[in-house]
């Protein structure tokens, strides 16, 4: 989806890398070997998104560190559509609609800290969950999305997980 209106593979792979969660943050150096770019390439991207406004710089130990300006007007708005092109609210949506009672989804591995390295990793927790309807929607997921769907069941939370969604307490 984003392919098409984002010509720059760069530019894409830092929208996913500071949008997908705002905790996400980089140096030149430590993305230019995560995306495996030369650092001019990368430098050009950041300059243009931190002019824009889209990413913030600070300085830690002699390095400019780069994150998601959390307060832009269109900081909402491109966390969506990332996660939208991620496929990340296809998932939310297809594996609540039958799964069983779900207490919460979400996002571990690469895709939490913002590698799209086309392998999502999903926690699902929550009683009675239909084992066989994830094993049957996998499949038609990675189809529509195009990217591999790992699913674990009532697994523990770490510090990188992107709560996709939660049930609210009634």
């Amino acid at each position: 989806m984003l392919n098409s209106l984002i010509t720059s593979k760069t530019r894409l792979r830092m929208l996913i890398k500071f949008f997908v969660s705002a905790a996400n943050n980089g140096y030149l150096n430590g993305l230019a070997n995560e995306f495996n770019e030369s650092t001019n390439s990368i430098r050009k991207e950041l300059n243009n998104l931190s002019q824009a406004g889209y990413l913030l710089k600070s300085k830690k130990n002699n390095k400019i560190i780069y994150n998601a300006n959390t307060t832009h007007p269109m900081f909402t708005v491109l966390q969506k559509i990332v996660r939208q092109h991620l496929g990340l609210e296809e998932i939310v949506e297809t594996v609540i609609e039958r799964i069983g009672n779900v207490e919460i989804i979400a996002l571990i591995g690469d895709y939490a800290r913002g590698i799209d390295s086309g392998n999502i990793e999903i926690i699902i927790n929550g009683s009675n969950v239909n084992k066989d309807y994830l094993e049957i929607i996998n499949p038609k997921i990675k189809n529509k999305i195009g990217r591999e769907v790992s699913f674990l069941l009532n697994q523990k939370l770490d510090s990188d997980s992107i709560i996709l969604f939660q049930k609210t307490k009634t």
